[in-house]
């Protein structure tokens, strides 16, 4: 008779076990283990108020942001990239947010990426074991044919997952710049990275379920991430989105709305310096503001590196 091992028993097993039973995220509360029997609205008050812990436990990490922010727009500036890396609920959050870049600041695809432990199919389904591999990390980098410039941000919550700290661990070795984010304290992520951001939200609701408060701490540092990043690098003048890419019609309103916020113009006027510069929004308010035209505008804004307010000061000197 053949036996099958249980791998319950293996030694493997129990020192991950053990390793997870020192986690935060994967704390247990006996406060909550009645949950299922409360009202719904009981339980949806107890998870409401879960997250709105999260914004402050973003808060005391801002000093660690903010310097990874700036190292990450000095390189882009350079032409490098961010790439994020991660794996389940961390990896989808990359790679939306990435995806989010091109339509929001007109970036290329390629500028922001998002990698994701496992490939595209892991988006929508469990791709088996991938996130265990360091292996794959390194083969996902060296595929984009990883550069100094670049800058990688491992994302994991439990701040151990081999797929994140092995995306780190290589990209450090090519020279890139490194961004560790988790959620618990004292992660190997974070002690592999150049700036590890730990946003210890505590114990989940449901136990390690790390797609609620954690996946939601993940969310908002990453949009902090790319957000700031963009505007560092001019992609913005002031609050506004001047680099937006109208792909739609939605998207095309708002350009005429950016437009009116910035320069107060006419309809007439705004239409006709968005059909001069291609409907560049950037360029249209450069020709209103700085009263040149439009090729005028795209040379201006070339010498400034994309920056709007540089290049109106130009226009004006």
């Amino acid at each position: 008779m053949t036996s099958t091992a249980d791998p319950s028993h293996s030694p493997s097993y129990s020192a991950l076990r053990a390793q997870l039973e020192t986690l935060t995220t994967e704390a247990f509360r006996s406060e909550l283990a009645e949950i299922d029997q409360l009202p719904t609205l009981e339980i949806a008050r107890l998870m409401n108020a879960e997250d709105a812990t999260v914004p402050a436990a973003v808060a005391e990490q801002l000093p660690v942001i903010a310097a990874a922010i700036d190292g990450a727009a000095e390189r882009m500036a350079r032409g490098g990239r961010l790439v994020y890396a991660g794996a389940g609920t961390a990896g989808r959050v990359g790679v939306v947010d990435a995806s989010e870049c091109p339509p929001t600041f007109n970036t290329a695809p390629e500028q922001v990426v998002g990698l994701i432990a496992g490939g595209p199919d892991a988006m929508i389904t469990s791709v088996e074991g991938a996130e265990d591999s360091r292996e794959l990390a390194a083969a996902d980098l060296d595929g984009l044919g990883l550069a100094p410039e670049d800058t990688v941000v491992g994302v994991s919550a439990s701040g151990r997952t081999p797929y994140a700290v092995g995306a780190v661990e290589h990209a450090r070795e090519l020279g890139a710049l490194t961004v560790g984010l988790s959620c618990n304290a004292g992660s190997p992520l974070a002690a592999a990275a150049e700036h590890g951001i730990e946003v210890v939200v505590g114990p989940e609701l449901l136990t390690g379920s790390t797609r609620l408060k954690a996946g939601t701490a993940q969310k908002l540092v990453l949009n902090m991430l790319s957000t700031l990043t963009m505007i560092r690098l001019g992609k913005t003048y002031g609050n506004l989105m001047v680099d937006v890419r109208a792909s739609n019609e939605k998207l095309r309103a708002r350009s005429r709305r950016i437009v009116a916020l910035a320069t107060d113009a006419s309809d007439e006027e705004i239409e006709n310096a968005l059909a001069a510069t291609g409907g560049e929004v950037k360029n249209a308010i450069l020709t209103l503001l700085g009263e040149v035209d439009a090729p005028t505008a795209a040379r201006l804004l070339s010498d400034a590196d994309g920056h709007l307010r540089a290049a109106l000061r130009a226009a004006k000197g």
